[in-house]
């Protein structure tokens, strides 16, 4: 077991975290909105404002309407209520095997690491889990996991597995690697686009020990999320023999155009990162406004098809409730 000296200074990357925005009107200042502009915003919203500084930093002033503002400055648009957008879109309080354990899918099980995140996208379906947040220990998920040979894989996600501590993640990552029958450990995380500082070298050195295949899946929404940083760090882990993947969201005003998508697709692809899914919106309550009709997904991605090689186009899915696998459109 590893423990971690209370004497110890903070990791960099923890230190960056501290300037993310998690007030609404500090992050209004920093874009320069204009009154009227502030009139649209949700100053106190029920899922709380978390936006890292870098990211803000690629943000257009003074709009919006920007693609990456609309992600993450909540408007007065979240408390409109729609009858087909709910608490638990996706049903995972239906499938919890244990406290922080999900079991939806045949051969694979998705644990929530924590509630913690790099930062707080506004369309997140898990933005009213009910995480558990005494037990900061894995026990009871692991001995699911170890008395169910048909589990071959595990999912690491939350909130995002890399808010946990180096200390804590290694430990988990040794306790899930002494499993036989787990094969593969895949990673969710959001947190290369907004602290790539994350991919540090002890995370590296911890993940190279592993000796099951890993798979790191980001979550990329627009191409000016990325940057040349971003790339470097994530290159470290394919160096490593990590398979990396993309999955993203259609989202009304972000990235529902198909040069857009193209343009990020490229350049995912260009960097051997594969673009994996193409979600649907997954109905939760306050994001109506960013819904795009599936018409409309399956002639972007129609379009795509006809611009890009085969493996650089996304799978549109949708994820139903109490359906034993993603659902393709």
């Amino acid at each position: 077991m590893f423990h971690s000296s209370p004497l110890s200074s903070p990791a960099p990357w923890r230190l960056l975290l501290r300037k993310n925005f998690n007030r609404v009107e500090a992050l209004a200042d920093y874009l320069e909105l204009t009154d009227d502009q502030r009139q649209q915003l949700l100053v106190k919203p029920g899922f709380p404002i978390n936006v890292p500084l870098r990211l803000a930093q690629k943000m257009a002033k003074g709009s919006l309407e920007d693609p990456l503002v609309k992600q993450f400055l909540p408007t007065k648009q979240e408390t409109d209520n729609h009858p087909l957008f709910v608490v638990d879109p996706v049903g995972d309080e239906l499938c919890r095997k244990a406290p922080k354990l999900l079991h939806k899918y045949h051969g694979r099980v998705l644990l929530v690491c924590t509630s913690a995140c790099a930062m707080h996208c506004r369309y997140c379906f898990r933005q009213n889990f009910s995480y558990e947040v005494e037990d900061k220990s894995f026990l009871e998920e692991l001995k699911t996991i170890r008395e169910d040979s048909s589990i071959h894989e595990v999912i690491l996600s939350g909130g995002d597995p890399l808010s946990l501590s180096n200390e804590l993640l290694e430990e988990l990552l040794v306790q899930l690697d002494g499993i036989a029958h787990v094969k593969r450990i895949r990673f969710h995380t959001r947190f290369p686009i907004g602290i790539p500082e994350r991919i540090d070298d002890r995370l590296l050195s911890l993940l190279e020990a592993c000796s099951k295949q890993l798979y790191i899946v980001i979550h990329c929404n627009h191409p000016r999320e990325l940057d040349e940083e971003i790339f470097g760090r994530l290159k470290a882990l394919q160096k490593l023999g990590c398979v990396l993947l993309n999955q993203a969201v259609l989202l009304k005003g972000v990235n529902d155009d198909v040069a857009v998508l193209e343009e990020l697709c490229e350049a995912l692809s260009n960097r051997g990162i594969l673009p994996y899914y193409l979600h649907q919106l997954d109905r939760v309550q306050g994001t109506a406004h960013f819904e795009v009709e599936e018409e409309k997904g399956l002639a972007l991605i129609k379009e795509l098809a006809k611009r890009l090689s085969g493996y650089a186009i996304p799978r549109y899915v949708r994820e139903i409730s109490g359906e034993p696998h993603k659902t393709p459109l």
